[in-house]
């Protein structure tokens, strides 16, 4: 099998405004936008070999709802905070093998980029959203 690499954009977070980056949690919204993805990669019949999550608080939670249909634990990986690219993404796939599957839950507008460098597409990557 070809590896897999699933992305998914951390759910809603409460405003910018309201406290600290790294300390947004989600929202109620965000809590269902998270399960919804775990719940549809579930359907799918995607079974991961991992699932790694940025450290800022959204993104973990939302890896935590997602990974809860998935049968896997997130870990947190620092490459994933801000600045993760194509070759970030590339060496957690080979951490795992020539078939890997991994999810990495992060943010904007790394998600984006890696898509575009990966496949040539342009992609508007919304909260919650999966490619």
């Amino acid at each position: 099998m070809a590896p897999q690499l699933w992305l998914l954009r951390h759910g809603e977070a409460v405003p910018h405004d309201s406290k600290p980056d790294p300390e947004r949690e989600v929202t109620a919204r965000g809590e269902r936008q998270a399960l919804a993805a775990g719940s549809a990669l579930a359907r799918l019949g995607v079974e991961l070999h991992a699932c790694y999550t940025s450290p800022r608080l959204r993104a973990r939670q939302t890896a935590e709802l997602a990974c809860q249909a998935l049968g896997v634990e997130p870990i947190v990986e620092r490459s994933v905070d801000s600045g993760f690219d194509h070759d970030d993404a590339i060496a957690l796939l080979r951490a795992h093998g020539d078939d890997a599957r991994v999810l990495v839950v992060g943010h904007e507008p790394d998600f984006s980029q890696i898509v575009h460098d990966l496949t040539g597409a342009s992609v508007d990557f919304k909260k919650g959203g999966v490619a």
